[in-house]
């Protein structure tokens, strides 16, 4: 009863699973230009998600955020300099080692935008500063609608395919951005049924994304992608996504404290520094890679990180929320 309670609560995870073993078993039908016609569902579906992302941010909440400069410019490098600084470094390895696609994979998952929803919510366990961890998260969605792609065209050149950047960056900007400004828009007028349908709200993002994974690994698995794939090199991606945050939010935890940021501030850099969001990243790389049947293997480093910063940054959070109650008490003493 305790397994099945577990699965449950992490039914997220274990649909991801799911998703990949259908589409192994069933790829004909989730393949692009395929039966289910997965690739327009899921462009409705990602439409509809960053809708409710805009019609769920506080404009208030960015306001009260707005101020801390210090942190904001740390976080921004943190996401978009210091992190595909390890693809500048570590890149050749990776394309020595592993195939193409999955070393790109890598190099991918460094320059996505940061999360929204986990960050703040880690934040807000941590007993950090909320309101410049809000600013901070949908800043950087903002900014990676641009940058992303940018970073992309510098360091991929995807096997000589050139990135069209002004198309990607309109696509993904009528995609991500265009909804969630309409959303923010219509936010005095449609908050509250938002509100009142949350516990279904809060899940579409989760339910679009199931779709996308699984449509993404039937067009590998139609074109034969995973044949050369082994467990060992598995295990080695997983080791990879581990040790890359590890280092990030240990590094980050100690610059923080160098540039003498309180721990609320550094409670927010640290998780808005070293996230990678899964809901803006998948559909961000249908956008940019499009059809293309290597792009189950390019989203497997950004589904492997998701599970693990998620893990760890709940450990965190909770130990960073004792220290602060430790220090309530002493204070009060």
């Amino acid at each position: 009863m305790a397994f099945i309670n577990k699965l449950k609560k992490e039914w997220f995870l274990v649909g991801m699973l799911v998703a990949i073993g259908l589409a192994v078993i069933s790829s004909d039908l989730g393949k692009s230009g395929g039966v289910l016609h997965l690739d327009a569902v899921t462009g409705i579906g990602v439409a509809l998600v960053f809708f409710l992302h805009g019609l769920g941010l506080s404009p208030k909440a960015i306001k009260e955020g707005i101020s801390n400069w210090r942190l904001h410019i740390f976080i921004q490098l943190a996401t978009f300099a210091i992190y595909p600084l390890i693809w500048v470094i570590f890149g050749s390895t990776f394309l020595a080692y592993m195939p193409s696609a999955l070393a790109f994979g890598f190099c991918y998952l460094f320059v996505l935008p940061s999360t929204i929803s986990s960050s703040v919510a880690m934040t807000s366990v941590g007993k950090g500063n909320v309101p410049g961890a809000i600013f901070n998260a949908s800043l950087s969605s903002i900014l990676g609608v641009f940058i992303t792609p940018l970073l992309i065209q510098l360091f991929m050149g995807f096997e000589g395919a050139e990135l069209d950047l002004m198309a990607s960056v309109i696509s993904i900007s009528k995609l991500l951005l265009l909804p969630m400004i309409v959303g923010q828009l219509l936010r005095p007028y449609l908050l509250e049924f938002a509100q009142k349908h949350k516990s279904v709200v809060g899940k579409v993002d989760k339910y679009v994304i199931l779709l996308i994974v699984y449509s993404a690994f039937c067009d590998s698995v139609a074109n034969g992608i995973w044949s050369g794939f082994t467990i060992s090199m598995l295990a080695t991606s997983i080791i990879i996504c581990f040790v890359c945050l590890l280092v990030m939010v240990h590094s980050l935890q100690w610059f923080a404290r160098r540039f003498g940021f309180q721990q609320p501030d550094e409670v927010a850099a640290v998780f808005c520094g070293t996230k990678k969001t899964l809901a803006a990243g998948v559909p961000m790389a249908k956008v940019i890679f499009g059809a293309d049947p290597r792009l189950g293997m390019l989203l497997l480093p950004i589904m492997l990180y998701h599970p693990i910063q998620i893990f760890y940054c709940a450990v965190l959070a909770n130990r960073y929320a004792a220290k602060s109650a430790q220090a309530e008490q002493l204070a009060t003493d």
